[in-house]
């Protein structure tokens, strides 16, 4: 059973599940599901069309499930749906997405960290353990792979992609992709080298985190191409799950990833 204050207003078709707490003058509307264990705050507000997992908390001031501040939205059912184990602090905003998008959803991964003042907007998807830092913004259909950091500050161009285990530098623009595993910073944003220790805490080997390495330097200090590196990295290193993702990755990017630190890097992906 939920124990709801008795001045907050909740919606009672909102559907609370096993112990959800709900602070006084928070705002849950009807179309909203909220898993066992959650915590929505004092002044929390949840509007229609969100699905959130177990044990997460919604802090002051927080705002989820607002229409997407997209002109192209035109009063569509589109969700927000967060997984499980995620905070969401002070005065963050995440908005529903759009028909027009294709997704229809905004979707938030298991075990983020969504920091005071960060926007995310329409059809955007965040994967698991990921941090966005206070006053990130990533603009509509940003994806956010497994484990990123975003530091506070930095904005991402729309249609920007940040890959798995990558950490972002606080104040960055992202627009270009910013590859898996990697570090960067710089205005323009540029390639800074592996992710050490964010990798070291999750387990990589020494092995695992050289290769990284290496398939980096083939890309961003060989004087390639990028499609020409990628082939001799396709060529040149044993498969495993880091090599592949990387390739996948970088072909798949539509953007073209981040510059190198001396601007060796040449062209994009088409």
């Amino acid at each position: 059973m939920a124990n709801i204050h008795p001045l907050a207003t909740v919606h009672p078709n909102a559907k609370l599940g096993e112990n959800v707490e709900v602070g006084p003058y928070a705002y849950i509307e009807e179309y909203v599901e909220i898993g066992d264990g959650s915590r929505i705050l004092p002044h929390a507000t949840i509007f229609n069309y969100v699905k959130m997992g177990k044990n997460c908390c919604v802090f002051p001031g927080a705002v989820i499930g607002a229409v997407p501040q997209d002109l192209k939205f035109e009063g569509e059912v589109t969700w927000v749906e967060i997984g499980d184990n995620v905070n969401i602090r002070e005065c963050a905003t995440i908005n529903r997405g759009t028909k027009a998008s294709g997704r229809s959803v905004t979707r938030i991964g298991n075990n983020c960290l969504i920091m005071s003042y960060a926007h995310v907007a329409h059809d955007c998807k965040v994967g698991n353990n990921c941090i966005l830092v206070s006053y990130v913004g990533i603009a509509g259909e940003t994806d956010v792979d497994d484990w990123a950091t975003i530091g506070g500050s930095t904005v991402a161009h729309q249609f920007s992609r940040v890959g798995k285990h990558a950490f972002v530098g606080g104040g960055s623009k992202i627009n270009k992709d910013v590859p898996p595993y990697v570090l960067c910073g710089r205005d323009p944003l540029s390639y800074a080298g592996v992710n050490l220790v964010g990798l070291r805490r999750r387990g990589f080997t020494s092995e695992q985190i050289y290769a990284i390495k290496d398939m980096y330097d083939v890309i961003y200090n060989r004087g390639m191409n990028v499609s020409d590196a990628l082939a001799q990295i396709e060529s040149g290193f044993p498969q495993s799950e880091e090599r592949d993702t990387i390739l996948e990755f970088i072909r798949a990017s539509k953007r073209g990833i981040i510059r190198g630190a001396d601007s060796t890097v040449k062209g994009n992906v088409e």
